[in-house]
């Protein structure tokens, strides 16, 4: 389905399962210093065009008027292979005409990195042990630590690493920022705050936490030709844990339907939602399911919705319901001839309140796949967990924040160590999909495998957000349901369409004019926008 460099951007590794990666290469005959070579081109090109003949830093930094500066480039050079390839773009980059000063702190280096230290140095580009000889350059790489830092960064390059981020220059760092842990995102005592990542050859895992997001910048993989089959060796053939991509979100998308068709085979959902005090959330759910493309949307809400909901979803079946004192749904009262296996799938959650318990015990005794979100998962944890979804026979899915993720999984402590491990256990206790929301949504399922959304933007940090994520994906499973398709895939890629309608809508209107009600707007174009 994916060429082997698609699949090879998709793939995210450990810190181990790199070495054991690169163990594969070097022992096919390839040189270290060959790759080190090839690697440092790659960065060394990618500056360039970053930095754009100097448009890149000029506007920041010099006036309209003034000339083109020759640019200053600082080098920071740790012992390791990774400094090895800061020194090898510090060569390039001098021979491209950039004045280049290299800090190398640390005197015992690795063999090659000392070779390349040497002849650095016979080029007469200045080499310091202090980090202030640097203070003047317009931008620097960092090669101070590479992947596989597991100690604290002490001093006194700590200092120097807090003096560097205190300049507010633009920072290349080569594979992760120094000081940040490859496999986790925490920060080892002090990182340097990047604006630029080149990550090589495969993703790490550190990247894609949210603990890591402020010091990697923008980050892109620096493809250096990893054979996929020596990925295959060391991960396995269907490597566990990955990065949603673009290309892997629209193999899907939009969803394919035949010349001759009819509403009912393109998907029926039911959405359970709303109350008389979060109407709110019933509605924008609904939205989310109507951008889904679903043939057929019913939703049940309390009575006194059903006038409200139908002047903002004319198409849909409002199916008003008994209601509580309090304005929530009493009971789920369907049309006749009707019951819950009509339906393709069932969403249920957004603004139903606590006071709709029993409805929920209705619907998990169901045999259709069912999307939680919301009271939904409140009333879950209230009857625990994991007892209550391990006798469902149909898929479940779990669409949580950190709170409510806490609040089903009290016994999963490391959610704010390790968001990729803690949605990993959910998933594996629950027998669920569990979707974790956050600026790297993580999703898992029970057999271990991992998907993580690296598309998102603080722009969702609205309320309203997630009722919107709830019913496009619910629309989404119901149509996979009925064209025998992958429920779980549809997780992955709902989760890629909601962050990338908000990227989208922050683009056009900025992040502080994306309110959930736009975001249900830009669901309808963003597809068409990322295939031009």
């Amino acid at each position: 389905m994916f060429d082997n460099r698609e699949l090879i951007s998709q793939v995210a590794v450990t810190a181990a399962q790199m070495r054991d990666i690169e163990a594969r290469i070097f022992a096919a005959g390839m040189p270290v210093a060959a790759l080190m070579e090839k690697v440092a081109g790659l960065i060394t090109r990618r500056i360039e065009e970053i930095i754009g003949q100097g448009e890149y830093l000029k506007n920041i930094y010099f006036p309209p008027s003034t000339p083109s500066p020759t640019l200053r480039v600082g080098i920071l050079a740790g012992p390791g292979h990774n400094g090895g390839d800061a020194l090898v773009v510090a060569r390039e980059l001098h021979f491209r005409g950039y004045q280049v000063k290299v800090y190398c702190p640390i005197s015992k280096l690795k063999e090659l990195t000392s070779q390349h230290l040497e002849y650095v140095r016979s080029l007469d580009i200045p080499c310091y042990e202090s980090i202030e000889k640097l203070q003047d350059c317009d931008f620097f790489i960092d090669g101070l630590f590479g992947f596989g830092l597991e100690r604290d960064i002490t001093e006194p390059i700590a200092s120097a690493v807090n003096k560097l981020n205190q300049w507010h220059k633009p920072i290349f760092s080569i594979d992760v920022p120094s000081g940040l842990h490859t496999d986790t995102g925490r920060i080892l005592g002090l990182g340097v705050r990047a604006t630029h990542t080149f990550c090589l050859g495969l993703w790490k895992l550190g990247l894609l936490e949210d603990q890591a997001l402020e010091y990697i910048g923008e980050a892109e993989l620096i493809d250096f030709d990893i054979q996929y089959a020596d990925v295959q060796a060391v991960l396995g053939e269907y490597p566990k844990i990955k990065r949603i991509t673009t290309a892997s979100a629209l193999s899907t998308l939009p969803l394919p339907r035949q010349q001759v068709t009819h509403k009912y085979k393109e998907g029926h959902l039911l959405l359970i939602c709303g109350s008389r005090r979060y109407s709110g959330g019933a509605i924008l759910s609904g939205l989310g399911a109507r951008a889904s493309g679903v043939g057929m949307l019913s939703i049940a809400v309390p009575q006194s919705l059903a006038a409200t909901m139908v002047s903002h979803l004319p198409e849909a079946l409002i199916i008003g319901c008994p209601e509580t004192e309090s304005g929530a749904i009493s009971q789920l009262q369907l049309p006749d001839n009707t019951d819950l296996d009509t339906f393709d799938a069932i969403a249920c959650g957004p603004g139903i309140t606590l006071d709709a318990n029993p409805i929920l015990q209705e619907i998990l005794d169901s045999s259709k796949p069912l999307l939680l979100d919301a009271d939904g998962l409140n009333i879950l944890a209230g009857m625990g967990t994991i007892q209550t979804l391990l006798h469902r026979q149909e898929s479940t899915i779990l669409t949580p924040h950190p709170g409510e993720f806490k609040r089903l999984f009290p016994d999963i402590e490391n959610v704010n160590l390790s968001r990729i491990l803690a949605v990993q256990e959910a998933a594996k206790q629950s027998g669920a999909t569990v979707l974790l929301k956050g600026s790297r949504t993580a999703i898992a399922n029970s057999q271990g495998c991992v998907w993580i959304n690296p598309q998102s933007t603080p722009a969702l940090a609205r309320g309203g957000s997630g009722d919107v994520l709830t019913g496009l994906l619910g629309g989404l499973m119901a149509q996979a349901v009925s064209r025998n398709l992958s429920v779980e895939q549809m997780v992955a890629t709902a989760a890629w369409w909601h962050g990338s309608a908000g990227i989208l809508a922050a683009q056009e209107r900025t992040q502080l004019g994306v309110d959930a009600f736009t975001l249900t707007q830009y669901l309808m174009s963003v597809l068409a926008f990322v295939k031009k």
